[in-house]
């Protein structure tokens, strides 16, 4: 999805750089030794690149943990920024590490045998507390990126310096966001915030286990910033 939705802005015109943080996909690193604050200064080192190349302003992008990343970023950052684009983005670190530990729990259950004592994610944050890095489906999780994520919340990512918009997937047309999703929306306009929240109609393709696709996401992402050309 983010290469179709990339390859769609770049057909309409813009220049787009997709990247992989540190650790992540093809970058260097492990992701033992990504950090929150190396990938915040990932994002600046690829706007560096992008604004020597491309005389345009620049929009911020991501998904899931990668919208908290882009607010997080875009907040102390002294850049101009166009827009900032958020896909599903995890409304609450803390519950969205829980459910990543959980894939280690599900692990240890699977693997166990009958009336073997499995971790809980309790015993699994006492590990993380204490320093220890936590291999879960693959990845060595590190205590200090583990705290990162968990103290990391939507709505104390207020940004009022440019439009923010908000794109949740929906099961159904006329279906409203979550509610977790619209109390975050209410804290940030109590902040000053006045974010465009776009509902899409398809299914989670973030989610799935088979690679899924959702192009009515991708045809209003790329009219909302379509929207912003002189």
């Amino acid at each position: 999805m983010a290469a179709m939705q990339a390859r769609a802005f770049a057909s309409a015109g813009f220049a787009v750089l997709q990247i992989d943080l540190f650790g992540c996909g093809d970058s260097d690193g492990e992701f033992r030794d990504a950090r929150w604050n190396i990938w915040k200064q990932d994002l600046k080192f690829a706007w560096d690149w992008l604004e020597n190349r491309a005389a345009a302003p620049i929009s911020l992008w991501g998904l899931r943990l990668g919208a908290l990343l882009v607010l997080d970023f875009a907040r102390n950052s002294e850049k101009p920024t166009e827009n900032i684009i958020l896909w599903q983005p995890v409304i609450n670190g803390e519950a969205y590490l829980n459910q990543f530990l959980r894939l280690r729990v599900a692990n240890e259950m699977l693997a166990s045998t009958s009336g073997s004592k499995t971790t809980g994610t309790s015993a699994l944050r006492g590990q993380l507390a204490k320093g220890q890095t936590l291999e879960i489906a693959g990845y060595d999780l590190t205590s200090d990126l583990a705290a990162a994520i968990d103290s990391s919340k939507a709505a104390e990512l207020a940004i009022t310096k440019c439009p923010v918009h908000w794109f949740e997937i929906v099961a159904e047309p006329g279906r409203p966001m979550t509610a977790a999703g619209a109390n975050a929306i209410d804290q940030w306009r109590r902040s000053g915030v006045d974010p465009h929240i776009h509902l899409v109609p398809c299914m989670s393709f973030w989610a799935t286990q088979e690679i899924a696709e959702c192009p009515e996401l991708i045809s209003a992402t790329l009219a909302v910033v379509a929207e912003t050309i002189p």
